[in-house]
């Protein structure tokens, strides 16, 4: 089973620690987690279900281009990070 997990703040609205999930690809790996924490989703994807221009989604530390995100295989051991970047001043 994959593990996915998320920075700090979006921790606010996402499962508390790291979730495994068994999933062929990174989308039903996220529907699975936007299942249990349905707010997460408006954070991470937009209507299209595009990424968030602030969301970056690492994969074993690899850095995954936007397009076609929802396609990218994971394997049973793999490691997936979500993050959202913050600014402000």
């Amino acid at each position: 089973m994959a593990t996915v997990s998320f920075t700090a703040h979006l921790r606010k609205v996402a499962p508390p620690g790291a979730t495994r999930v068994a999933a062929a690809n990174l989308g039903d790996a996220l529907d699975q987690v936007f299942a249990k924490a349905p707010k997460l989703r408006s954070y991470v994807v937009d209507e299209r279900n595009r990424l968030r221009r602030h969301v970056v989604i690492f994969v074993n530390g690899a850095k995954l281009a936007p397009a076609n995100w929802a396609m990218h295989v994971l394997a049973a051991d793999d490691d997936v990070y979500v993050m959202q970047a913050l600014s402000g001043g």
